[in-house]
């Protein structure tokens, strides 16, 4: 009996040490405390920074008596909260951060990363993610590494800057310089003196595991990092001996009332994320139009209601940023919600009205016959600016680098990027017969520019942009470069000099010239020939949906004849075509030819509404005369009617 009562204790003490320890050893308990619980109360982020760390370690804990001071690391200092190796796991999965991996699905084409050189006369599109009419990045040349470097000076970090290069060269490099880690603050960070001017500046110095220090108001960073030698060791900048190197030492200062007496330190974060943390990736400026003064254009009639751009564009923990289009895939449930039909109109068919969401008007769109909203978007009639006999010249951030402290301020300076051009946009999924159709809508438009190899087949690829550098910059050194940034102007025998110097650099192929439309190769005898409208020079173009005008300012607001009149801008303004080389420069193409609409029957039903007010004076005035025959006849056969009774009566 003592056994049986020994061993049932013994069981019991197993089983409640066994459920002990599952509790506590229940890996969700952690990560439950990073979602949120319902309140919009933001939380207080007094958090202590931590160095950066090999991964699935954390780094060490830094104080204002750390000697030297290290710069912190964003996932390291996040993941007390946000577990580490789970929640930033999830959120560079995010649209921010997704472009490398190729199993995340494209998307409607937008805004490409355009390389830009006036002395080889090169304007290139480039993307990783599979848009029709970009190029990759390692198409031209272009590592992980030197994208970032170029480019990463508009984005959050992540994506190309946490990649491995594999290149022999750039792997010390890259140990100098860190890894371009997601700097949550870009985005999240609501104080005032956040300085991303400062994080892009480290950047273009390689100084990437610097840049997020760099941008808080508690730090300032000296130095530079692409300025050290491939052995340089931040953990021991004492051991750099030469002068010289020694003033460029990176080095980080902390404030010393940044910390508290736990050695904390506070951000001034949310998940609200105010539009002017936005901007800075996001502007544009019509340069045709204001110049570089935004206070001669309007704001989005969205912005100027009071909302803000994470009203539309919404996202959860993983970051799945909405873009706004009809049919948008990998983003979240409420993408179909927040579209411009989804906020305006809502679900026409649903059991509930869930039009008018935030306000929003909802439009009744009186009079406007309804193959309009099959063929146009609803950005064609309420988005951009309001279309003229020629398009108008844009800058872009992304493009430009607006907001930076190197910004070329000259509103001609490269790229070249123009718009609204009314393109008929390519369903969603790359099919005619998807469920959401090609509409048209306004568009940004480039036109490439580069240097490429045609194989024997016709495809076209274009040649390695050091390659261009070194061969094409030799043969066009004598072109005259302005510090406007503006293309310089290339002549035709400087184009067949530059091909017959490349020819030796392209193997199994023949060295072209792609440029506004138009593709230049050598024929056998060497002279140049010329091919308009190639395939392999098509422009490039994106749609867009900001500036929104309201709908008083929309296109056919009170006549038809905005768009239907054989002098419209919507379907017979000009569309520049862009090129260093002055005889393609002056070429032009017409919207239609970008709607996709056929020029006889586009003229031809434009110029019948000439006469559709004769129509309809001739159709009311037809309805009346037969309606006062009627009447006449009308009257007759009453009188008739009345005739035969009296007759009858009597």
């Amino acid at each position: 009996m003592k056994k049986v009562l020994f061993a049932g204790l013994c069981l019991s003490l197993v089983l409640a040490w066994s459920i002990a320890a599952g509790i506590a050893a229940e890996p969700a308990t952690k990560a439950v405390t990073t979602r949120g619980d319902g309140t919009r109360t933001p939380g207080v982020h007094r958090i202590p920074l931590y160095a950066e760390a090999e991964p699935g370690k954390q780094g060490d804990k830094i104080t204002k008596q750390m000697d030297p001071a290290l710069p912190f690391s964003m996932r390291g200092t996040c993941s007390e909260c946000h577990v580490y190796k789970h929640d930033y796991d999830v959120i560079k999965k995010g649209w921010h951060f997704n472009a490398t991996d190729p199993n995340v699905p494209a998307g409607r084409p937008g805004q490409p990363w355009i390389y830009v050189d006036a002395a080889t006369g090169t304007q290139v599109p480039l993307s990783y993610r599979a848009w029709p009419g970009t190029f990759r990045p390692d198409q031209v040349g272009l590592s992980p590494f030197k994208f970032a470097q170029l480019f990463g000076r508009q984005m959050p970090g992540g994506g190309a800057g946490e990649i491995d290069t594999k290149k022999d060269d750039e792997i010390p490099r890259q140990m100098v310089s860190g890894k371009l880690e997601i700097n949550c603050l870009s985005c999240h960070d609501r104080d005032p003196a956040h300085d991303q001017a400062e994080y892009t500046a480290q950047v273009s110095k390689q100084s990437f595991r610097w840049a997020a220090t760099a941008s808080t108001p508690f730090a300032s960073v000296s130095g530079s990092a692409k300025e050290m030698d491939d052995t340089f060791d931040y953990l021991m900048p004492d051991t750099v001996t030469n002068p010289e190197k020694k003033a460029q030492v990176p080095a980080v200062k902390y404030q010393a009332n940044a910390f508290d007496d736990k050695h904390q330190v506070f951000f001034n974060v949310s998940g609200k994320i105010p539009s002017t943390r936005c901007y800075f990736c996001h502007s544009d400026i019509n340069v045709d139009q204001c110049g570089n003064e935004k206070w001669q254009g309007d704001e989005d009639v969205h912005l100027a209601a009071g909302l803000t751009c994470v009203d539309c564009h919404r996202e959860g923990l993983e970051h799945n940023t909405i873009r706004g289009y009809e049919g948008e895939v990998n983003a979240n449930e409420m993408a179909a919600k927040t579209s411009c039909k989804g906020c305006h109109l809502g679900d026409e068919n649903g059991s509930r009205p869930e039009g008018g969401r935030l306000g929003a008007p909802v439009p009744t769109h009186k009079g406007i016959p309804t193959v309009h909203f099959e063929r146009l978007a609803c950005t064609a009639c309420h988005s951009g600016p309001w279309p003229a006999d020629t398009t108008y010249r844009v800058k872009t951030s992304q493009a430009h680098g607006l907001g930076t402290r190197t910004v070329n301020k000259s509103p001609t300076a490269l790229p070249h990027v123009l718009y609204p051009v009314y393109v008929k946009q390519t369903p969603v999924d790359g099919s005619e017969a998807s469920a959401t159709p090609g509409k048209i809508g306004p568009h940004k438009l480039i036109w490439p520019a580069y240097w490429g190899a045609m194989s024997d087949k016709g495809d076209v690829k274009p040649v390695d942009l050091e390659t261009v550098k070194t061969v094409v910059g030799s043969a066009l050194k004598d072109i005259p470069l302005t510090a406007a940034g503006d293309w310089a102007e290339i002549k035709e025998d400087q184009v067949v000099a530059a091909l017959k110097a490349l020819a030796g650099s392209v193997k199994d192929a023949k060295p072209v010239y792609v440029t506004g439309g138009t593709l230049y190769r050598l024929n056998d005898g060497g002279t140049l020939a010329s091919y308009q409208d190639h395939p392999a020079a098509a422009a490039y173009a994106w749609p867009i949906a900001h500036n929104v005008r309201p709908a008083g300012q929309s296109l056919g607001v009170g006549k038809c004849t905005v768009c239907h009149s054989t002098n419209s801008a919507f379907l017979f303004g000009k569309v520049a075509v862009d090129s260093p080389i002055a005889a393609v420069s002056k070429l032009t193409k017409v919207q239609y030819e970008f709607a996709k609409l056929p020029h006889s029957r586009t003229w031809a039903f434009a110029w019948s509404f000439v006469f559709r007010p004769w129509f309809k004076v001739v159709a009311i005035g037809s309805m009346g005369l037969i309606g006062l025959v009627l009447l006449v006849y009308g009257l007759r056969a009453l009188g008739a009617v009345a005739r035969v009774l009296a007759e009858q009566e009597k």
